[in-house]
């Protein structure tokens, strides 16, 4: 927390006062239950997604219940045309690599909290859906260009297990590695 307050708010950490609930705080409430979703899935958790809901849930709080000022120009804009490259590019040579929203925001010398929306209304899709797809295209080439097992080019392509590979991509594109590998 006191790192994300250093990026997201004026003058850096923050107390967070809690008071007595008048009512429920419907986005937090939201936000923990989709976190919570994701722990008990049943499939193995993508962590990029699991750390940019940490990231947006103490963000929330920060601003919410604490009591600095937000930093100047976080906004709602996009990545620079030279961010655009550098991040497309460091996700192009590291996507098999275990990543943290962290990771991503200090390649473009942002803040978490801005990198994630900049890098949403770039791309289209927030960061760890646009990582998933990009470990999926790279699993789908191998499947259909070698004959290594399942399992191995789960874990080159960054994925936990065979399964995980499994559930993402029927989740993505309807189809599972067996069906890519069998032409279907």
């Amino acid at each position: 927390m006191a790192e994300l307050a250093e990026q997201e708010c004026r003058g850096g950490i923050t107390d967070i006062r809690f008071t007595p609930a008048v009512s429920s705080d419907r986005w937090a409430l939201q936000v923990a239950q989709i976190f919570r979703d994701e722990l008990i899935s049943g499939s193995s958790v993508n962590e990029l997604y699991v750390d940019s809901l940490i990231t947006v849930f103490g963000i929330h709080l920060l601003r919410k219940y604490g009591n600095a000022e937000p930093a100047r120009g976080q906004g709602g804009g996009r990545l620079s045309s030279r961010n655009e490259v550098r991040i497309r590019e460091f996700l192009s040579e590291n996507f098999r690599q275990k990543l943290s929203v962290a990771d991503l925001a200090g390649e473009c010398g942002l803040s978490q909290g801005h990198f994630i929306v900049a890098f949403t209304n770039t791309f289209g899709e927030r960061p760890h859906q646009y990582l998933i797809k990009r470990r999926l295209d790279h699993a789908q080439r191998l499947l259909r260009e070698s004959d290594m097992p399942i399992a191995e080019i789960a874990l080159l392509c960054g994925f936990s297990s065979q399964s995980h590979l499994t559930a993402s991509m029927k989740k993505d594109r309807g189809i599972t590695p067996r069906q890519v590998r069998s032409g279907g």
